[in-house]
């Protein structure tokens, strides 16, 4: 932690960021002896030192949401590819792990914010489905995924 966030020994903000939070429930786990839980966020945490090195600074709660998120995904790959190859067993270790990742995500956008957006943008004009997910996948950046909003996208343009 740089001097300028310590005062007499003190955090300055009061939330943690996302990578202490993530710190923390590593901590805990390996106090807790959890080895399924130390293995993934330590792995997570990993990845996240890697994109630090990339970025040469420290990553935004945003883009650590990305690390993890990037983690979820690759998980879930290797449960389809488990289930595929009939190892259950496996696909369960995964499944666990991506149970204790997404405890790390910000809450999903309800479909309904996302359905009024895209109405919105609608209604603004534009009636394309690539310029309508330009439009609206910023807005929910890191909270929705870009398959939700074109799904929902696309199911606007149809009705409307």
């Amino acid at each position: 932690m740089p001097r300028s966030a310590r005062i007499a020994g003190a955090r300055v903000s009061p939330a943690p960021d996302a990578a202490e939070t993530l710190r923390a429930a590593l901590t805990a786990a390996r106090k807790a002896k959890d080895k399924d839980r130390t293995l993934v966020l330590g792995t997570i945490l990993a990845n996240l030192k890697n994109r630090e090195i990339e970025l040469r600074r420290q990553p935004t709660d945003e883009e650590v949401a990305d690390v993890v998120r990037k983690g979820i995904k690759t998980r879930g790959e290797a449960v389809e590819q488990y289930g595929k190859a009939g190892r259950q067993d496996l696909a369960g270790v995964e499944e666990a792990q991506i149970r204790v990742l997404e405890e790390f995500l910000p809450p999903p956008v309800d479909p309904a914010d996302i359905r009024a957006a895209v109405r919105e943008a609608i209604a603004g004009g534009t009636r394309d489905v690539g310029k309508l997910m330009g439009q609206v996948l910023p807005k929910f950046r890191g909270r929705a995924e870009g398959k939700v909003v074109n799904q929902i996208v696309r199911e606007e343009l149809q009705a409307g």
